[in-house]
């Protein structure tokens, strides 16, 4: 990446959890270009290309050998994407996982094609003009970060060695914003490489079978590179390929201080250490730093001013989180609000306060979909993925248990979620006993919690029933809902009216969030006894019944709340500072 992979400087949470090899060719290397002719597509393949690919083709093997059940990673940016496709699609029968950055392989849709030429015909040296043509070909911009990145280097060691390759960035050839430290010979050098690389890599796309992640930026003045990861989207793999964008970024995505490789690989979940990317063990729990980025995402959400009770072994309800199970697994059981917005507010006071990780069983369609339509791109939940969100599925929820997780549930799915007017706090749990025989095979603690305060928030207007009676709307919720993978299709009741649809949701000003976990049930030494289907249908309905009376009590404490409404809370921190815990309900 970056041409010498000086980029990883900013990168080193990547030696946390790869072995990592850099590409690396000096500054002076100049391999002379021999043309030789083939009846492919393209006429031209250029020899130190092939060289490169081969040099990049020998270590892959040489690991695979090593390693033959792990995946290996390809991570390449501009030039470097070119030689990761060309790798790919060379070797089939290896497991890679290829990140392409800002890709090359548009070269021929770009500026940068037309400064060959105009090169070819300045003499030595350089016209005093030539800098500034080609600064108005790429931008101002990167003179700026490579100045700024230069100045923070640690120049010690083999990273002092490496500057001048830095600043040239022997494999980024688009560098034409330093053609006054650049000598002609190496500007055209690294032009004519691109264009190769260009050629070869788009040459066999059809050969590319490995999983693919692009990383394309919006604010490229090199390379037209977003309108380049949709057209490469289309030709790779559909089912092995996924595109993120990052609309304000420039062409050097790596050398960008926001931007962490890491981060992006996990939110992606194309982190895996075997064959398939296994939701439980291929997960890395969130670093603060990451979680804190989540976090500021929904800071909205700090203007509800939460209150979170739980319950104590004897039955004591405390403010905070001291009543929850510290050691797994534990399984917590509750409604949905509107939209799901209890989701968010829970999981992060779970992490801060108690530093515990909550995996949310959550819908597929936040993982895939059955095809391209309108509901939010798969990159929308990629801040949840980080936190830990699962695809519902009884072997998750079997892997779960057996690393001893804490486990988020909400039986009623989305039929509680895009609940109806009317229907907050009712429950449409399916008739089955879904969870509980798991929950008993492992001993799991099950928490009933009951979440309200959406009707503090906003009001359903209208909603389903509403919408299905307008041919237009009735249309478009058939069309959202096919894009989703259906669950519980065979299941009895209003919980298999799994319709996807947005209400029309009239805003208030913003009241408060409250949650009441119930003391733990437990279920160890019972794994015999639930096994009656009687038994633990009677267990199932004792766990709703809980939720239910959590739901009720926080209905009632609430309206003693002197801090319910946001204008109390408001005055409340103007006098004890904007970071104090805002007061409650006396319990």
């Amino acid at each position: 990446i970056d041409g010498v992979g000086l980029g990883l400087i900013f990168h080193q949470n990547l030696g946390r959890i790869f072995d990592i090899w850099c590409l690396h060719i000096p500054v002076a290397n100049r391999t002379p270009f021999i043309v030789m002719y083939s009846d492919i597509i393209y006429c031209f393949v250029y020899f130190p290309l092939v060289e490169l690919v081969k040099i990049v083709e020998r270590t892959i093997r040489s690991e695979y050998q090593h390693s033959p059940n792990k995946p290996i990673y390809l991570v390449g940016e501009s030039l470097g994407a070119c030689l990761a496709l060309a790798v790919a699609a060379l070797n089939p029968d290896i497991d890679l996982v290829i990140i392409l950055v800002n890709p090359a392989t548009s070269f021929n849709k770009s500026n940068l094609q037309h400064v060959t030429p105009l090169l070819e015909v300045f003499p030595e040296p350089l016209s005093p003009s030539l800098p500034n043509i080609l600064k108005s070909t790429t931008g101002e911009s990167l003179r700026k970060v490579l100045n700024n990145v230069v100045q923070e280097l640690p120049l010690q060691n083999t990273a002092g060695e490496l500057v001048k390759d830095f600043i040239t960035f022997s494999l980024s050839l688009p560098v034409m914003v330093l053609a006054d430290i650049l000598p002609k010979e190496t500007l055209l050098w690294k032009l004519k490489i691109l264009k190769s690389a260009s050629a070869y890599a788009n040459s066999r796309l059809s050969a590319v079978k490995a999983q693919t992640l692009i990383l394309c930026s919006g604010n490229d003045q090199l390379l037209p590179s977003q309108q380049e990861g949709e057209r490469l989207l289309k030709l790779l793999p559909i089912s092995k390929c996924q595109l993120r964008k990052f609309d304000d970024s420039g062409h050097f995505l790596f050398l960008e201080g926001n931007i962490d490789l890491v981060t992006i690989i996990k939110s992606t979940s194309y982190y895996r250490r075997g064959k398939y990317h296994d939701y439980a063990s291929d997960f890395i729990p969130p670093t603060l730093d990451e979680a804190k980025k989540v976090l500021e995402s929904y800071r909205l959400y700090n203007l509800v001013a939460t209150v979170m009770l739980s319950t104590l072994e004897d039955g004591i309800i405390v403010k905070g989180l001291a009543g929850i199970p510290s050691e797994g697994p534990v399984l917590f059981v509750g409604n949905h609000m509107l939209l799901g917005l209890e989701k968010v507010p829970l999981i992060f006071q779970f992490l801060l306060e108690r530093n515990i990780v909550v995996r949310g069983i959550a819908h597929p369609l936040m993982f895939r979909r059955s095809k391209k339509g309108k509901l939010p791109d798969i990159s929308y939940f990629d801040s949840h993925r980080i936190m830990g969100i699962v695809p519902v599925a009884p072997t998750n929820l079997f892997k779960l248990f057996s690393s001893k997780s804490h486990v988020l549930l909400y039986p009623g799915g989305i039929r509680e979620a895009f609940h109806r007017k009317g229907e907050e706090y009712k429950l449409f749990w399916p008739e089955e006993p879904e969870f509980v025989r798991m929950a008993a095979r492992f001993g799991a603690k099950i928490v009933p919690f009951g979440a309200v305060g959406e009707d503090d928030l906003g009001k359903v207007v209208f909603d389903y029933d509403d919408l299905v009676k307008i041919p237009y709307f009735r249309s478009e919720i058939e069309s959202l809902t096919s894009e989703a993978t259906q669950l519980r299709r065979d299941a009895g009741g209003e919980v298999a009216n799994q319709p996807i649809h947005m209400p029309l949701i009239l805003p208030k000003v913003p009241g408060r969030l409250y949650y009441y976990f119930g003391k733990p049930l437990e279920t160890k030494g019972r794994e015999q006894e639930l096994r009656d289907k009687k038994k633990s249908q009677e267990f199932y309905l004792q766990v709703k019944s809980e939720v239910e009376r959590c739901i009720t009590y926080l209905k009632v404490k609430r309206e003693s709340d002197p801090y319910r409404g946001m204008g109390p809370r408001v005055l409340y921190q103007a006098i004890h500072g904007f970071e104090s815990e805002v007061p409650t309900f006396e319990i």
